[in-house]
């Protein structure tokens, strides 16, 4: 899969908003990309082809994105929720997810405890 328009959305926003440590920005692909979805291999592995598919996954404390958008690039099918507290960051989340087209996306401006408890 091909992130590098993830990157450069992130590239662009962080020079907005400090969402990602500026001297860690160069990195975001090694230190944020891939750390996000080093599960996935995982997943695929324990369980069963398709096991995600329609599934909701909530991503709590997820600041900008991670990892919940590269993992919602990742598995098409799962719908990820994306929570966070800090408005910027949950503002830079959504705009990530839309430019990128990620039907699969919802983010939430909200502390998790205050979330309804079908989480």
């Amino acid at each position: 899969m091909d992130y590098s328009r993830l990157i450069e959305l992130y590239k662009e926003w962080n020079s907005k908003i400090n969402v990602i440590s500026r001297k860690d920005i160069d990195n975001i692909y090694e230190h944020h990309v891939l750390h996000s979805l080093s599960i996935s291999e995982y997943l695929r592995r324990r369980y069963p082809e398709g096991v995600w598919d329609g599934a909701t996954v909530l991503d709590v404390g997820t600041g900008g994105g991670f990892p919940g958008i590269p993992l919602a690039m990742e598995f098409p099918n799962t719908k990820f929720v994306l929570c966070d507290s800090i408005r910027k960051k949950i503002t830079v989340a959504e705009a990530v997810a839309s430019e990128l087209g990620l039907k699969n996306v919802s983010c939430v401006n909200a502390r998790a405890e205050s979330l309804p408890d079908n989480f």
